[in-house]
């Protein structure tokens, strides 16, 4: 891990002291595994898109209960239905959680996906992140979707990585992996910004290597004498070619761009206020509930991110606590007044065309309550939360059965949706492949598999 700190900056620190400048954590880079400017050449070969399109993911670890969220069966019996109730929406015809009021009164900028299936059942975030099913033969082969778009479309802006992550390590493993590179390589990792047991306002400790920002550019010269050394014996030019990524590498890692969309006290405090109140406490061994990493997602695409993915606290509810509604009591409103003023944000800066997002987790819960009051895995189906990105928003897509445990009408696929996100980003996906090692065509979706027709 390659970490910066910097002096104490007078009037500019956050509520615990810590400068703005105090941290910059680098997984991976420049110590072990590829270097920065290895990642920035791979980068610059795939080429870079003249517009600047977003994603925005947000994981919800350990399976939302769609059926207390978005899909309130009021017909269904008590042990179906369960203990929430619904609300109208500013959608007529459109009821969803009473636990979601906020975005029941902008519902028009959202789109209810009910009937989500082909859930592989597994309890990570692999699928939400490359959208397809994990198997034991292609571990770690297929790419998540901001390596895709790192591959394909390149930085938006030199300075702001394309692909980052916001996802916190968590107890369970899987919760908090953003994927990775895949067959594309190391150099489309994500960027990880949220080093783990920590939030964003707060140094990382334990860290390899620490460099004070002051003294960089004094390593930077030590580097400068090796490279002049080099030179007297590699005349071929590809010293100078490298000289040019690592200066690039050096100014995203000390890019005051970057830095500055990480500093929320640039940020109006009105609008942060919004967002609610942090609650930097890991839940069990899911994510912390980090309301304000939603308004720092949007600083991230705002300064030049084109996809950014977050997990935020934990949704397994259905073990020996049986907390089911307890636990929905207290995490739906937070999830509603974060992703609320997410969207909000996005219209009001006129990023609701450029910006998607999808809230979403790895499969649904039972219809059944089981006899601790929780709801047990379901990967039969599932639901997601679609909003930006241009979309047809303000509708419903599927239907589940009376009781929530099929789809009974519009089943809507995994691969479907990163259709219609890709497609939000302006990939054309019948003409875009990348070969992988073995010289084998590979396209971001399956064949057959199109955007969302309601909302394009």
């Amino acid at each position: 891990m390659f970490t910066l700190f910097g002096q104490q900056e007078k009037g500019r620190g956050y509520c615990d002291g810590v400068s703005r400048r105090d941290f910059l954590a680098v997984g991976g880079m420049m110590l072990g595994g590829l270097s920065l400017p290895q990642l920035l050449r791979a980068e610059a070969q795939s080429g870079i898109r003249n517009s600047h399109r977003a994603i925005i993911n947000v994981f919800l670890p350990g399976g939302p209960p769609h059926l207390d969220m978005w899909d309130i069966k009021t017909q269904a019996p008590r042990e179906i239905r369960g203990e929430f109730d619904p609300i109208r929406t500013n959608v007529a015809g459109i009821d969803i959680c009473e636990h979601f009021p906020r975005i029941a009164r902008m519902a028009d900028k959202f789109v209810f996906i009910r009937s989500l299936v082909e859930c592989d059942g597994q309890h990570d975030a692999y699928q939400c992140m490359t959208g397809r099913k994990k198997t034991a033969q292609q571990a770690g082969y297929w790419p998540a979707m901001g390596s895709w778009v790192s591959r394909v479309q390149g930085p938006a802006d030199p300075a702001v990585p394309a692909h980052v992550s916001l996802m916190y390590t968590t107890g369970a493993r899987g919760w908090g992996e953003p994927g990775s590179g895949g067959f594309l390589g190391m150099a489309h990792n994500p960027f990880r910004l949220s080093p783990p047991g920590r939030d964003l306002s707060q140094p990382p400790s334990g860290m390899t290597l620490n460099v004070p920002l002051e003294r960089l550019q004094d390593r930077m010269s030590l580097l400068r004498g090796f490279d002049q050394m080099n030179r007297a014996i590699d005349r071929t030019g590809v010293i100078d070619g490298m000289d040019s990524f690592g200066q690039q590498a050096l100014g995203i890692l000390t890019s005051s761009r970057l830095a500055d969309a990480l500093d929320l006290t640039r940020e109006d405090r009105r609008i942060a206020d919004r967002y609610g109140t942090d609650d930097p406490t890991f839940q069990r061994d899911g994510a912390p509930r980090m309301v304000r990493h939603f308004l720092i997602a949007r600083r991230l695409v705002e300064a030049g991110a084109r996809v950014v993915s977050l997990n935020f606290s934990r949704w397994d509810w259905h073990g020996p606590d049986g907390l089911n509604f307890v636990e929905g009591r207290r995490n739906m409103p937070l999830l509603d007044q974060a992703v609320s003023a997410l969207v909000t944000d996005l219209h009001e800066r006129g990023l609701d065309r450029d910006v998607s997002v999808v809230v979403w987790g790895e499969f649904g819960r039972t219809p059944r309550i089981n006899n601790r009051a929780g709801r047990d895995h379901w990967p039969q189906v599932s639901c997601a939360l679609l909003a930006g990105g241009g979309m047809r928003t303000g509708q419903v897509i599927g239907a589940t059965d009376r009781l929530g445990g099929y789809a009974a009408r519009r089943p809507v696929r995994f691969q479907e949706v990163f259709a219609t996100l890709y497609h939000n980003l302006g990939i054309n996906l019948s003409q875009t492949r990348v070969f992988d090692p073995t010289g084998r065509p590979q396209y971001l979706v399956d064949p057959g598999m199109e955007p969302l027709r309601e909302v394009i």
